[in-house]
């Protein structure tokens, strides 16, 4: 471990939403690596707070209670503290060890995840902000009560906001402290209609549903490997959720909160509609339509590199994994806009898509890491492959 990354011992836990991890880390460097949403002041709220559209703040009465309590003999909270980390920001070994650390993209800056942004706080952030002091950091003084003050934490990787959605809901149900008039509405607006929810549908849809979709057991819920399933999912959902929403919404939080309000989201015209064409299937309700689209875009890509596509386990092979993908879905809108012209809404043929891939001159052997990068620079060189501003004679040659 160096000073940029916390290494904890977990054991994998396998449950019906799939496999996350349990195990401990000192208070201090949980301060450390958690949203800065735990120091807030109250009126802010946090993003899966906004998701729901609800607001719960600091209530500074609790966390003075619980730092009085951190000053007694037998202080102790047995329950673990609920964290949501973005898989760019984890890795798993073998010998049971979870190393966090912050994500750079040079590329992307806006991408970038920072040391203090590598947890979010799903639940207990009362108890965090017990350790904190005014400065906004790990509150020394504690020190002489107990030193290293360890907490037990429930570590879900790569999961997207209409999980974390659901797992904020579901846990504060078990809690009594909290309003259980509000947890009941929890649970009612988690299944409220939204642009994440529909995307989290479609990934579920078309990696477990039907057989025959290019994207079959191809996408790990929560960042980590399917129970039961022997094959390696080269996609996360999380990955599959944020690259379809921007197809759909400039702003799904604002989506969201109208659909929660009892109102619909305005239909898009003209250049807002180019730029997110599947808005108005959206908003009239057609989601098997926006599925069928990835369905018949997918299996598009497989027909034409079908080796490729099919040797998962091929090492270096980068069509069927993240940076592959999500250049992908940047050339679907302009595939889509290309087929469709003016009648944005029909869906697009398997031949229709493959005539607009025919002038992507790459063969199956083309798709490795030596000519794409890992990280966010591969991505942009294989988009800009398939928009025809690079070839792959230029990609080999850089």
């Amino acid at each position: 471990m160096d000073a940029n990354s916390v290494d904890l011992k977990v054991i994998k836990v396998s449950q019906p939403i799939g496999d996350f991890f349990i195990g401990t880390i000192k208070a201090r460097d949980l301060i450390k690596i958690s949203y800065a949403d735990v120091r807030r002041i109250e009126g802010e709220e946090r993003e899966v707070e906004r998701y729901l559209g609800i607001q719960r703040p600091l209530d500074k009465t609790r966390v003075y209670k619980i730092r009085r309590y951190l000053e007694s003999v037998d202080a102790a909270f047995p329950t673990g503290i609920v964290l949501a980390i973005d898989q760019n920001c984890a890795e798993f070994d073998d010998g049971g060890t979870l190393t966090l650390k912050p994500y750079e993209s040079a590329e992307y800056p806006e991408e970038s995840i920072s040391f203090d942004k590598v947890a979010k706080v799903l639940d207990g952030q009362h108890r965090i902000a017990g350790f904190i002091n005014e400065a906004g950091n790990y509150d020394e003084t504690l020190n002489q009560f107990f030193p290293d003050f360890q907490l037990n934490v429930v570590v879900f990787i790569g999961i997207d906001l209409d999980e974390q959605a659901n797992i904020f809901a579901t846990v504060n149900l078990a809690q009594t402290k909290v309003s259980r008039s509000l947890v009941y509405d929890l649970e009612e607006l988690s299944k409220t209609r939204s642009p994440f929810r529909t995307c989290h549908q479609i990934a579920v849809a078309l990696d477990s549903v039907d057989k025959k979709s290019p994207l079959y057991h191809r996408i790990k819920r929560l960042g980590v490997k399917t129970k039961d399933r022997t094959k390696p999912e080269p996609l996360t959902q999380a990955v599959f959720v944020e690259s379809l929403i921007k197809l759909i919404s400039p702003d799904p939080f604002v989506d969201r909160n109208l659909y929660m309000k009892g109102k619909k989201p305005a239909y898009f015209s003209n250049s807002e509609l180019r730029k997110h064409p599947f808005r108005n299937m959206f908003i009239s309700e057609q989601d098997n339509e926006i599925a069928l689209i990835l369905f018949n875009y997918f299996t598009s890509i497989q027909d034409k590199w079908p080796t490729a596509w099919k040797d998962i386990n091929r090492q270096g092979n980068i069509l069927p994994r993240s940076n592959a993908f999500k250049a992908f879905m940047r050339y679907l809108r302009i595939a889509y806009l290309t087929i469709v012209g003016q009648n944005v809404g029909i869906v697009p043929t398997v031949e229709q898509f493959k005539e607009i891939l025919d002038s992507v001159k790459v063969t199956d052997t083309d798709f490795t890491t030596g000519n794409f990068k890992p990280g966010s620079g591969g991505e942009s060189a294989f988009y800009k492959l398939l928009v025809g501003e690079k070839t792959i004679h230029d990609l080999k040659n850089e």
